[in-house]
């Protein structure tokens, strides 16, 4: 399309400067009216070929157009579904950071680390099943250094 687009443009300028070698310099003017036969042919076959050009220039660059349009809305779907996945795993990740992790569920009931032997009793002067009444005075604050 790029090359068609050139080559229409390169048609109208070279148009363009024979046009204006024609009506602008007398002797240019004579040997063309010489080769078409009259001037009124002459200026007619101008006529044409100026149409014929503008509209050729008017359809590359409509199609040109209308084909960077649609490159642009193709990009444009692509930037807001790349966005729209963005966002999503933002959402997502924002989601998995609130939530606690899922521990898989094995059927087993599981408890933290306790020994599977018994301990010895801290106090061993008590029995089993009762508690000591040791009570503890407080320190006397008077003998407490300053």
């Amino acid at each position: 399309m790029l090359a068609l687009k050139r080559l229409v443009t390169i048609l109208v300028m070279l148009f363009l400067v024979l046009a204006l070698l024609i009506l602008l310099l007398p002797s240019v003017q004579t040997s063309f009216v010489g080769m078409a036969g009259s001037a009124e042919s002459l200026y007619y076959t101008l006529l044409a070929a100026a149409v014929a050009l503008l509209g050729l220039h008017l359809l590359t660059e409509n199609l040109d157009s209308t084909l960077l349009r649609r490159e642009m809305a193709a990009s444009d779907r692509k930037i807001n579904e790349l966005k729209a996945r963005l966002y999503d795993n933002q959402l997502e990740q924002q989601r998995a950071a609130e939530r606690p992790p899922i521990t898989p569920r094995t059927g087993v009931t599981t408890y933290p680390d306790q020994p599977l032997q018994p301990q010895p009793d801290p106090n061993p002067g008590t029995v089993p099943g009762q508690q000591s009444n040791v009570i503890i005075p407080p320190a006397d604050s008077s003998s407490r250094p300053l």
